[in-house]
């Protein structure tokens, strides 16, 4: 991991698969934990995501979490760790991390489709919306959760979601962290299709199929047009989202809301 003083660990969590037909699928690997993140992950997501683009192979993208979650966002110990961080490592170091990720897959040339089921929360429900298409089980719901701990979506939901699905509904899952779950995804348009569980993956890979079939210049060059035409602001907010988390991280209200949740209990926030 570079920069910033906050560790090296390694990880085997992001695994990749590329299958006959030129579909790779990128998994989240820690089934046993939600999905969630660590910071070596997200490098690792990012490698993957630079890798598959590099690939000539790979027509198109899938992103999937191992288990019952897509992700469940930030781990209990990732989250002590930015606590204890500095601002400036923050900004610098984690959401150059957290940001490369979304980056990678708001921009990917190729085809970005994730396959959701169980929890897409914070950095997961962030991920998720920064790819081309989502597609959905019943199990499946978005929350971006942050503002419960004294944050804000950092990695583009707070650009995209009112363009998704509407300022009312975007201002209830941004200010208010509410939780929308599977049926009112895909009535609102945060999800592009429902379908049953045990099909999530085939509807995925034939979705997958058909993009990777489109002429991949075009594509490319389409979607660029399409992101061009909502983004005019979009690396202002990367930037100022990027330093308002890391002001937001040096509060006592954000150690105050890690401290509720791995205590278990109602945070006492003090607007400091």
């Amino acid at each position: 991991m570079g920069g910033g003083g906050l560790g090296n660990e390694q990880s085997v969590d992001v695994v990749t698969v590329v299958d006959t037909n030129g579909i790779a699928s990128i998994e989240f690997a820690r089934p046993d934990r939600k999905n969630a993140f660590e910071l070596n992950m997200l490098e690792d997501l990012s490698a993957a995501l630079d890798a598959c683009v590099a690939d000539p192979n790979v027509k198109a993208i899938i992103l999937a979490g191992r288990g019952a979650h897509f992700s469940s966002g930030a781990s209990p110990a990732l989250m002590a760790k930015l606590r204890d961080a500095t601002p400036l490592e923050v900004q610098g170091s984690v959401y150059g991390i957290a940001q490369g990720a979304a980056r990678r897959l708001y921009n990917c040339p190729k085809p970005t489709i994730a396959l959701v089921s169980g929890a897409a929360v914070t950095l997961g429900c962030e991920l998720a919306l920064a790819c081309d298409f989502r597609l959905i089980d019943e199990t499946s719901f978005f929350q971006e959760a942050w503002i419960r701990l004294g944050l804000l979506p950092p990695l583009g939901g707070m650009f995209l979601l009112p363009r998704m699905v509407g300022v009312a509904r975007a201002s209830e899952m941004i200010l208010q962290g509410r939780r929308v779950k599977a049926e009112e995804a895909e009535r609102i348009g945060l999800a592009h299709e429902l379908v049953p569980a045990d099909q999530l993956r085939t509807r995925g890979l034939e979705l997958a199929q058909d993009l990777g079939s489109i002429p991949p210049q075009a594509y490319r060059l389409a979607k660029q047009g399409f992101h061009r035409g909502l983004e005019s602001t979009m690396e202002t907010e990367w930037s100022a989202n990027a330093l308002a988390q890391a002001v937001l991280m040096s509060t006592e209200d954000f150690a105050e809301g890690v401290a509720s949740v791995t205590e278990r209990r109602a945070p006492g926030f003090v607007g400091r």
